[in-house]
């Protein structure tokens, strides 16, 4: 089998190996495409290599067919059109409280692990999410970026009519815009990419340069001055950070999806000021992952206007090269049997 390994920094080689069959309580996954995802692209700058055991085959975002079944292995047969959950929560314990999604001792699979940028993929039975017979694999491949985007919106607790601010216009942001949306939210994009910018107008959306335009005062007017019921803070920069308790309302939330690595100041008055609430949210659960197949079957998001590319997974180091020099594509997806 063809696999692809992370050798170190802007560095993978393609190469073969032997195609194991699955352990017990494992599954073997013939993987259809994979996607590329700024884990994986901070992975390739070498920002992660503290944690990644190298030689490594990374990848988690998904769509593949059960290939063979290990032992005690129930509820999967092959031919079965999967997606994996790539969390690893077998080390949860009482005081995680059972939220094992964010367990204290975590791992997750595509970095902690071997990952999908191969063409059969050995996982836990336990990560499995079975996928309608009849599902676009490419499309399934955006499960997990998408379930991001559900956990995201269910922990607002997002009302139908409810005015929503997200603050940046990347994959993640674009999807936690269109399940907002889909659930009734009026939902507005703030984003200084032209071509994103572009490409969510392309998709209906009120989208917001605030490099030209000031956000906070198009929202007071659009909202008659109610401002947001929600914000999503997708940027991960701190002028995201400095608006988004200026557009936020009276008793407005706030929900912190990008990842900020080191403390950032952020006004606090204001949470006193205006009664707001900031709400953390981590990747998902599994009720977010069945949310996000079902919204992928239904074909009511448009998602295909997310794939930039799809390319062989043995072109993975140009790939990732080209997502380095073309950073107005969206997601790029690897044919692993191709």
């Amino acid at each position: 089998m063809l696999a692809t390994f992370y050798q170190g920094k802007r560095s993978f080689i393609v190469s073969q190996k032997q195609n194991e069959s699955p352990g017990k309580s494992e599954v073997r996954i013939k993987v259809a495409y994979t996607g590329v995802c700024g884990t994986d692209m901070h992975i390739f700058h070498g920002m992660m290599d503290q944690r990644v055991n190298m030689p490594m085959t990374i990848g988690h975002e998904m769509s593949g067919t059960v290939d063979q079944v290990g032992a005690d292995v129930v509820g999967f047969t092959e031919g079965d059109k999967v997606v994996v959950r790539p969390l690893d929560d077998r080390g949860a314990r009482p005081a995680d409280k059972g939220n094992n999604h964010i367990c204290r001792d975590l791992k997750f699979i595509g970095i902690d692990s071997p990952g999908s940028m191969q063409q059969y993929w050995n996982v836990p039975a336990f990560t499995l999410h079975k996928l309608p017979a009849d599902i676009d694999m490419k499309l399934a491949a955006l499960c997990e970026p998408l379930a991001v985007a559900c956990h995201d919106v269910r922990r607002a607790h997002l009302q139908k009519d409810e005015v929503v601010v997200v603050l940046g216009g990347g994959p993640i942001g674009l999807l936690v815009a269109m399940v907002a949306r889909h659930y009734g939210g009026k939902v507005f994009i703030s984003e200084i990419n032209q071509s994103r910018i572009e490409l969510a107008e392309k998709m209906g959306f009120s989208v917001v340069n605030p490099l030209k335009t000031d956000l906070v005062s198009v929202i007071d007017k659009e909202t008659d001055g109610f401002m947001a019921d929600v914000v999503f803070e997708v940027a991960g920069a701190q002028p995201a950070l400095d608006v988004m308790t200026e557009v936020a309302g009276i008793r407005g939330r706030i929900v912190m999806v990008a990842i900020h690595g080191q403390p950032k100041p952020i006004n606090l008055f204001k949470f006193f000021w205006k009664e707001l609430q900031l709400i953390g949210a981590r990747v998902y659960e599994r009720a977010d992952y069945e949310e996000a197949i079902d919204l992928i079957n239904s074909n009511h998001l448009p998602l295909t206007k997310l794939i930039t590319d799809v390319q062989p997974l043995s072109r993975i180091q140009q790939v990732f090269e080209s997502i380095d020099s073309n950073p107005e594509g969206m997601k790029v997806l690897l044919n692993c049997q191709e």
